[in-house]
């Protein structure tokens, strides 16, 4: 089993798995939170096979900038699968839908959103920093 199959495999009940060879990571936050930490935290993620249950353009910027070497997604939004394809990291995914939906369904996702003009891995990473500063200021 490749690094891939065995991080869909994890996936199972948590919301991120990441493998490179022995070393599994496993996270059970939900949106990017799982993403966001590792990155904040300095992990090393390139060369990580990922497997996430729902991955929007935002996320796929927090794959870019870990540098992971592929993924898989339950389910993925049509903006995430340009942007990975044009980083030239390999995808495949359950269920492909124009856009993420925010989790009351009343609109979209606020986290894509705030990175659907830019493709500058850093900028939106920034700009994804201060958006989640926001939203915690704003839930108290």
């Amino acid at each position: 089993m490749n690094d891939l199959q065995r991080a869909k495999e994890g996936l199972k009940g948590h919301t991120l798995c990441l493998v490179r060879g022995e070393k599994v990571l496993v996270r059970d936050e939900r949106g990017i939170a799982p993403m966001m930490a590792l990155l904040s935290a300095g992990d090393a993620l390139a060369g990580f096979s990922a497997a996430d249950r729902v991955v929007g353009k935002a996320a796929a910027m927090l794959f870019v900038k870990g540098k992971i070497k592929e993924l898989y997604a339950e389910t993925i939004s049509a903006s995430a699968a340009a942007f990975l394809q044009m980083h030239g990291i390999p995808f495949t995914y359950g269920a492909m839908t124009e856009r993420i939906v925010n989790r009351t369904g009343t609109g979209y996702c606020p986290m894509e959103s705030t990175v659907l003009t830019t493709d500058d891995v850093e900028k939106g990473y920034s700009l994804l920093k201060e958006k989640l500063a926001a939203l915690r200021t704003a839930n108290g």
